[in-house]
C-alpha cells in the first residue's frame, strides 16, 4: 500500500492541524507519528473517525509540524526554546531539532556556541561528551552532568575520592573511575544515573577469588557491551579489567606482565578492526612510555612500542597522548611542542616517525601549560595545545584549522560527540561547546 497523501487532522491543545501522511513520515518510525502508521506505512484512522487528539502545547505542535515540512527549524519569540525541546522528546523529534540547528560534525567548519562557567574553581580533571550532545565534567571528586541542552543535573559526589575518569555507557548512565582510599575499601569503578546522580551498581575486581579494594584509571568501551578498565591494586591485580556492561559482573582480566605498564594507563582505545585493545601508560606517570595492543582472545600482546632505551632529543622531548588509526596502520603520538609522529603497526618496537616541525605552538609558553590531547573523528585528527585545537585533514595529516578563544586558559582535555567539541579549559574552569553551523536550507 505505502505512504498515502491523504490530509490529516489533529486537534492540539484545543487548536486545529492539517497535514498529509507524507509529511508525517518525515518523522520516521520510531517517532510519535511513525506509531500512527501500520506496518505497510498506511496510516490508521482516527478513534473518532474525525482527527487526533493530543493534550500538547500546540505552538511547539506548529514549529515541530513546520519542522516536518521544510526541514527547516524556525522558533517564534513567544515559544520558550526549553519547551520547544521536551515538546520534541515527547514526540520522538529531538533528532530533527539537532539536525536543523547544527550541521553534521566537521572540524573545519567549527563554530563556538557557548562557553559554561564550573561550579569549582580549577582542578578540572576530564570532560567527556555524551552520546545525545551533553557532556560531563570531572572536577576532583566531583562530575557534574549536562545534558544536551546544557541544563545541569544533580551532580556525582564520590565523597572525597578523586575521579580519574568518566564515560558514558548510554544517555542515562554514566560510569566512574576513582582512586582507592588506604584503610577504606572504596575507589574503583561505579555506575551512576546521569538524570539523579544515584549511584546504580559498583564494579569489584575479584582476584584469587576474592573482592579487592582497587584504583580505576582509564576507561574504555567495545561495542559489544564490554566494559574495560585500567586497575591497580595492592598487590598484583595490575593490569586491565574487563566487565558485562549489563550485569556489571567481572568476566576478564589481563594481568600485566614485569617491565611493562597496563595497570596505570592514560588511555584505553577499542580498535573495532582488529577487536583488540590499545592501551597507552605515558610520560609523566610512568618515566618511559608504554604502548601496546592486547587481544584478550589470545590474551596475548600483539603489539608494543617503548621508548625504553631510545635516545631522547631536546626537540622530541615525551610522548605526551597517542591515539589508533587503523586505517593508517599506524598509532599517533604527540610531544610536548605539538609535533605529530607516527608509529608502523605492522612493526612491534618501530621507530617513531616524527611530521615536519612545524612547531604550531605560537608565542610564550603560558604559566601552567596543559599536554596534547588527541582524538579522531570521521577521518579528522584532532590536537590541543595550550588554548587552542588543531584540526589535521588528508593523508598527510595537514594542519587546516584551528580553534580558540579568548580566556579560559590553557585546555586541559577535549570530547568529542553528539556532533559537538567540548573542551575544558583548566585555568578558569569554563568549558567550551563547539558546533558544525547548519547547511542553509535552499
Amino acid at each position: 500500500m505505502g505512504i498515502q497523501n491523504d490530509i490529516v487532522k489533529f486537534n492540539v491543545g484545543g487548536r486545529i492541524f492539517q497535514t498529509t501522511a507524507t509529511t508525517l513520515a518525515n518523522a520516521g518510525r520510531d517517532s510519535f507519528f511513525g506509531a500512527l502508521f501500520d506496518d505497510n506505512w498506511d496510516l490508521q484512522q482516527p478513534i473518532n473517525g474525525l482527527e487526533f487528539f493530543i493534550d500538547r502545547n500546540p505552538d511547539c505542535f506548529a514549529v515541530l509540524l513546520d519542522l516536518l515540512r521544510t526541514g527547516d527549524l524556525y522558533i517564534p519569540s513567544n515559544v520558550p526554546e526549553r519547551l520547544l525541546y521536551k515538546e520534541a522528546m515527547f514526540y520522538g523529534l529531538i533528532g530533527h531539532v539537532r539536525s536543523a540547528k547544527r550541521g553534521p560534525f566537521d572540524g573545519n567548519r567549527l563554530k563556538l556556541s557557548k562557553s559554561v562557567t564550573g561550579r569549582a574553581p580549577g582542578d578540572g580533571t576530564a570532560i567527556r561528551a555524551g552520546p545525545d550532545g551533553g557532556c560531563c565534567v570531572a572536577h576532583g571528586s566531583m562530575v557534574h552532568v549536562f545534558d544536551w541542552m546544557l541544563e545541569e543535573h544533580p551532580p556525582l559526589n564520590l565523597d572525597y575520592q578523586r575521579v580519574n575518569d568518566i564515560g558514558w555507557v548510554n544517555a542515562e548512565s554514566v560510569l566512574i573511575s576513582a582512586c582507592e582510599r588506604l584503610g577504606r575499601g572504596d575507589g574503583g569503578m561505579g555506575l551512576f544515573s546521569s538524570y539523579t546522580g544515584d549511584l546504580r551498581y559498583k564494579f569489584n575486581v575479584v582476584h584469587d577469588n576474592q573482592i579487592k579494594s582497587y584504583t580505576a584509571g582509564a576507561l574504555c568501551f567495545s561495542p559489544d557491551y564490554k566494559i574495560f578498565a585500567s586497575c591497580k591494586g595492592r598487590s598484583n591485580e595490575y593490569g586491565i579489567g574487563v566487565w558485562d556492561q549489563f550485569t556489571g559482573k567481572q568476566i576478564d582480566f589481563f594481568y600485566e606482565t614485569p617491565g611493562w605498564s597496563l595497570g596505570e594507563a592514560d588511555k584505553l582505545q577499542w580498535l573495532n578492526g582488529t577487536t583488540c585493545l590499545l592501551v597507552a601508560t605515558l610520560f609523566p606517570r610512568k618515566d618511559n612510555c608504554y604502548i601496546s595492543l592486547l587481544d584478550f582472545r589470545q590474551k596475548s600482546t600483539v603489539w608494543s612500542w617503548s621508548d625504553i632505551g631510545a635516545p631522547l632529543t631536546v626537540d622530541e622531548k615525551r610522548v605526551r597522548d597517542a591515539i589508533a588509526m587503523e586505517e593508517c596502520n599506524s598509532v599517533c603520538v604527540a610531544n610536548e611542542y605539538e609535533d605529530l609522529g607516527f608509529i608502523d603497526l605492522r612493526i612491534s618496537g618501530g621507530s617513531v616517525r616524527w611530521s615536519s616541525r612545524s612547531r604550531l605552538m605560537k608565542g610564550k609558553m603560558p604559566d601552567e601549560p596543559c599536554y596534547p590531547k588527541l582524538a579522531l573523528h570521521n577521518g579528522q585528527l584532532f590536537s590541543s595545545m595550550n588554548d587552542s585545537i588543531s584540526v589535521f585533514c588528508g593523508p598527510d595529516w595537514v594542519l587546516t584549522s584551528r580553534l580558540r578563544r579568548s580566556y579560559g586558559g590553557s585546555i586541559c582535555d577535549f570530547s568529542i560527540g553528539g556532533d559537538r567539541l567540548f573542551a575544558l579549559h583548566s585555568e578558569d574552569n569554563v568549558f567550551d561547546i563547539w558546533e558544525t553551523p547548519p547547511t542553509p536550507v535552499i
